[in-house]
């Protein structure tokens, strides 16, 4: 099986229309989805899931090991620092071995932290397992985006990707409702040994149900690879596009998987299963915009909307909305918290755009650092946000100032990158290509 013969079990518009060949075609779809598209996306769940379950497990960890905000800040932040440290070199490990090998083999490492985690007792303890789980994890979404451009033709991506997101966001949907409702029946703990063994189930379902890659050029030398990085790390357009990442991609995990809850809890005052519905709405529609985009976006781009028209259009409306929670202007919180999923999940796109200003050759460079610099951000402003809370609180403020000084130097960093990115000059190449 090559990349024409995956190509050959998608459905082409024109044999859709033509009924002897539809049933032959969309079997051969569901064919392909299942070999090649959902051992990633069952990976990309769990990593997501992982991600942001601190938001329904971070109140019970406070309560239960008497931890303070900035404690629990370090301690989901711990995710971030080892995902994101693991992103130079996970671009060199899949051009060299493929994802088939790289990323069961990383998922291993995951499963592992979580039954550390599992078994902590201590601040220290947990901080291991989780940075374990987030180096574990580090390949769920680069290795399936390496694997698709080596599979499928260009033109079969952009959906793919869209698709791919939209399982991250399913997880992060199970990391609310669903997980608050099965903290009934189980303490903490048991969740984090029952997703150590579906993680082992996850590495093996990628290992035994990929394909070996197909027959590639000969790969290039270390010294070559680290000459891409810093030609990547030493252009121009790349550093206009490359602060989004931190502030916005960075900004959005960082309430996503944390500080959402406790706003709902601390500032709004709601119970913790009314925080996680809250949650589960705004990931409901995080997903949603996944689908979207990646359904539309070819379509937009043949009508003069591309990447950088979505991604500071989607970011303005994500800080508008991210204002309108910060002043609570509106006691509309469902909608907001849904808008504020719905607009940030635009902040994707900035992947895309970061590729369009290399070669081919180094475009899974170009995002495993844009990567490596969003988690570097979710890393600093969650356990940031933690210590300027606890700050504020300790100097005679009451929670709600606390917290809604926390939101708002998150937002002024997100509208710098922003204006950074708008008022910048892209060149002409780069500019058509976005």
């Amino acid at each position: 099986m090559n990349e024409s013969s995956a190509a050959h079990f998608l459905p082409e518009p024109d044999t859709l229309r033509s009924p002897p060949f539809f049933k032959k075609r969309i079997a051969g779809f569901r064919n392909a989805m299942s070999k090649l598209f959902l051992p990633f996306a069952a990976a990309y769940f769990l990593s997501y899931h992982f991600r942001t379950l601190n938001t329904v497990i971070g109140p019970i960890l406070r309560e239960e090991l008497s931890l303070s905000a900035s404690d629990i800040g370090l301690l989901s932040s711990a995710y971030f620092v080892t995902f994101g440290v693991a992103q130079l070199p996970l671009g060199m490990l899949l051009d060299r071995f493929g994802a088939r090998r790289v990323e069961p083999a990383l998922l291993l490492v995951a499963a592992a932290g979580a039954a550390v985690f599992a078994h902590a007792h201590s601040v220290g303890a947990l901080a291991l397992g989780r940075a374990m789980i987030g180096l574990g994890v580090s390949a769920c979404l680069m290795a399936a985006l390496k694997f698709f451009s080596v599979w499928f033709p260009p033109e079969r991506q952009p959906s793919l990707t869209g698709w791919i997101m939209s399982a991250g966001a399913l997880g992060a949907l199970a990391a609310s409702m669903p997980l608050d409702f099965a903290l009934r029946w189980m303490d903490w703990r048991m969740v984090f040994l029952a997703l150590a063994a579906v993680t082992l189930c996850a590495a093996a379902f990628l290992f035994f149900a990929l394909p070996e890659r197909p027959g590639v050029a000969r790969p290039e030398s270390l010294k070559a690879q680290i000459d891409g990085i810093r030609r990547i790390l030493s252009s121009g357009p790349f550093w206009r596009i490359a602060p989004i990442g931190f502030a916005q991609i960075g900004g959005f995990m960082s309430i996503q998987s944390l500080w959402s809850s406790a706003w709902l809890i601390h500032v709004n005052g709601y119970s913790r299963p009314e925080a996680a519905r809250h949650i589960a709405l705004m990931s409901l529609f995080m997903m949603i915009s996944y689908s979207l985009i990646g359904l539309l976006s070819a379509r937009l781009a043949r009508r003069g909307i591309g990447a950088f028209h979505l991604l500071a259009g989607g970011m303005a409306m994500s800080m508008l909305t991210l204002i309108f929670i910060i002043t609570r202007a509106s006691d509309m919180h469902y909608l907001l918290w849904g808008a504020f999923g719905l607009f940030s999940s635009c902040g994707t796109m900035v992947y895309p755009l970061a590729s369009a200003c290399f070669p081919s050759g180094l475009s899974g460079r170009a995002n495993t650092t844009v990567n490596l610099l969003s988690f570097a951000g979710a890393f600093g402003m969650q356990w940031g946000m933690g210590l300027i809370i606890d700050f504020l609180q300790e100097s005679g403020y009451p929670v709600t100032r606390a917290y809604q000084g926390a939101f708002m130097v998150l937002f002024c960093i997100q509208l710098l990158a922003w204006l950074w990115l708008v008022a910048g000059k892209i060149s002409r190449d780069n500019a058509e290509r976005f």
